[in-house]
């Protein structure tokens, strides 16, 4: 049977500059010019998900796991290569993404959802649910820069959970947040894929994790695959790596 692709990567490419770090006085007085680094983030990684599935991406700190969810999502541009996401929508929950800080959790769910693609009206048939789902009570019409890390994850999830797009993308919010809410989440999480064959990429330095939610997982390396396969066999070879 012929499997049907929700997400399409081939030869992916991202750089990026950062400017190395010179003191005040040598810039107010201009005696050098700001040195700038080219820092090659993803270096020419390929592969697909299929429609429906859990796919788990692990790596070190700083091996562009984060940067290709990135891509994915339409925040980055690749430099070279494409993604396909076959007329898929796409929501990122990532802790530090898509809030504004001085607006209530209740004002940044319609916001949010209006930029995942939804009317005002359909977000507004969801709220409730949303904020039940949450668990942030009253803290829900309180600026969310005055929200713990937690309560930021919950609020994240909630809103992609119950307003569904075709294709999840989660950099570690299901490892942030109380161990209750943690058990909920990925509850929620194969309730909604079981049912509605939603696709899900898991990015997460929780092993545990992703070995109990993922049937294949890609290791990233300095911006490279390193390996992509079976769950157990990636995470095993990957361990050993580590270790």
């Amino acid at each position: 049977m012929e499997r049907e692709l929700a997400i399409e990567v081939k030869d992916l490419h991202i750089s990026y500059q950062v400017l190395k770090s010179y003191s005040v006085k040598q810039n107010l007085l201009k005696l050098k010019k700001a040195e700038v680094q080219v820092v090659d983030a993803v270096r020419g990684i390929s592969f697909d998900v299929e429609k429906g599935e859990i796919f788990g991406i692990v790596g070190q700190n700083g091996c562009g796991k984060s940067t290709t969810l990135n891509a994915i999502a339409g925040i980055f541009s690749p430099d070279q290569g494409t993604i396909d996401l076959h007329g898929n929508s796409v929501s990122l929950l990532s802790i530090g993404v898509g809030f504004q800080k001085k607006l209530t959790g209740r004002e940044n769910i319609l916001l949010s959802g209006m930029l995942l693609g939804f009317t005002e009206e359909q977000v507004m048939d969801k709220m409730d649910e949303i904020i039940e789902f949450s668990e942030l009570g009253s803290f829900i019409d309180l600026p969310v820069k005055t929200y713990s890390s937690g309560m930021y994850s919950k609020l994240a999830f909630s809103i992609t959970a119950i307003l569904e797009t075709d294709i999840m993308l989660v950099d570690e919010v299901l490892s942030v947040g109380d161990k209750r809410f943690r058990k909920k989440s990925r509850r929620k999480m194969k309730n909604l894929i079981q049912n509605s064959g939603r696709t899900v990429v898991l990015v997460s330095h929780n092993n545990d994790l992703i070995l109990e939610m993922c049937n294949r997982c890609l290791w990233m390396d300095q911006g490279q695959v390193r390996m992509m396969g079976d769950t157990k066999e990636v995470l095993e070879a990957y361990d050993e790596f580590m270790a």
